[in-house]
């Protein structure tokens, strides 16, 4: 399914009542961030989930923690390593709030862009790294 089909008239007649669409958006919020803090976990530990590695920390399976966003309170699967030196950007340990998930995700996603940009005009320039 494309992002795109979720704007279409016949996926939103679906919802009767604002609760039913905000509980919707809800479970879109929770797993949107379950998926990010996937992905940094891949970074921290250098590798993607069911990838062969030769590093020393690893994953170490998932803990429940309850959040609130802005569509209400979640309890999501925070990915774990070995070495317990994961420390998410998006919901930090200890802290239960997830303020404005919105400005971080345009956050990192600026920060990505940012990095290409700057790799293509080192390249560009004859700064091959």
């Amino acid at each position: 399914m494309k992002k795109e089909d979720l704007l279409i008239d016949e996926f939103l007649k679906q919802f009767k009542k604002g609760a039913e669409l905000n509980d919707f958006l809800k479970q879109i919020q929770k797993r949107g961030i379950e998926k990010m803090l996937e992905g940094e976990l891949d970074d921290h530990v250098g590798y993607d989930k069911n990838q062969p590695t030769t590093h020393t920390n690893s994953r170490n399976g998932y803990s429940k923690k309850k959040i609130r966003a802005s569509f209400g309170e979640s309890q999501i699967q925070v990915p774990r390593d070995r070495d317990a030196s994961f420390n998410p950007m998006i919901v930090p340990k200890r802290e239960n709030m997830v303020d404005g998930i919105e400005n971080i995700i345009v956050s990192l996603y600026a920060k990505g862009m940012h990095q290409t940009y700057s790799s293509n005009v080192d390249y560009a320039v004859g700064n091959h790294a």
